[in-house]
């Protein structure tokens, strides 16, 4: 019977949907995730030739799984290398071994021994080189960032801060500041189309397009806020709600194959 198939994909598609919210709810104090949603479409069965005034129904399929880059609730944590994004932008970070770069939105940076300013994996963050003045050198390529430990003077790296246009400053024990660089944001043509790869970090396709890099506080990257970080997206009374009714979804679904089979029961129990 049709129906029984029907259904089945009913329960497929709504455990699709309980495991999309179970993982957004997972992520609520994840740093930087973003919450997705399930988008379901129809299915009919008809021809070209067939009358559209027959054309029967044959349930539901996933259309997609959609990813929402919403701004989350901005967290002050009064780090100096904590760094959120005011805008769409994302950080690009560089493996130093395989050489990829993954984009993300949690901007809880650190400082090795050597002056690399890495994430908690150990991969660079991208900047823009910049001279003496601050001014970006070539704004076609990006550099990781590095912080010398001690300037020329010898003196020793005393603080660092990031300013909202991503300059990032580095003072020193004997008084001197010096510019070190400028954060690169990515932007993309279509960010729905980016990879989630785990730990809120992200990798371009050809779905996505491209990452074209840019200063903060350009076009709509936005502006960089230190001392604070960009918490999960994730509403959870949304999600609760949201889990409610893929929880009733799951359960018509399975009275509806439930119906089926009562009704195969008595077609097998007639007697002629």
């Amino acid at each position: 019977m049709t129906s029984f198939y029907t259904s089945l994909n009913g329960l497929k598609n709504s455990q699709t949907d309980l495991g999309t919210i179970a993982h957004n709810i997972a992520n609520a104090e994840t740093t930087g995730f973003k919450k997705s949603n399930v988008e379901f479409a129809d299915i009919v069965s008809s021809g070209s030739a067939a009358n559209p005034r027959m054309t029967q129904g044959i349930g539901a399929t996933v259309a997609g799984i959609n990813q929402n880059f919403g701004l989350g609730a901005i967290e002050q944590t009064g780090r100096s290398l904590d760094i959120a994004i005011d805008g769409d932008g994302f950080f690009a970070t560089r493996n130093p071994e395989s050489g990829q770069t993954l984009f993300t939105r949690n901007g809880g940076f650190q400082i090795d021994s050597s002056g690399m300013v890495t994430d908690f994996a150990g991969k660079n963050l991208q900047m823009f080189e910049v001279d003496a003045t601050g001014a970006v050198v070539n704004p076609a390529a990006t550099i990781d960032a590095q912080i010398p430990v001690t300037n020329g003077a010898g003196s020793d790296l005393a603080s660092i801060t990031v300013e909202k246009n991503g300059l990032i400053n580095a003072a020193y024990a004997d008084g001197s500041t010096e510019p070190v660089g400028r954060v690169a944001l990515a932007t993309f043509v279509a960010p729905t189309g980016l990879r989630p790869v785990g730990s809120t970090n992200w990798e371009a396709t050809g779905y996505s397009g491209g990452a074209s890099f840019e200063l903060p506080g350009t076009g709509r990257n936005g502006q960089l806020l230190a001392g604070a970080l960009e918490r999960s997206n994730v509403d959870l009374a949304e999600e609760m709600v949201g889990l409610i009714t893929a929880q009733r979804n799951f359960q018509a679904n399975a009275k509806a194959i439930d119906t089926a089979t009562q009704f195969s029961q008595t077609i097998i129990n007639l007697r002629s």
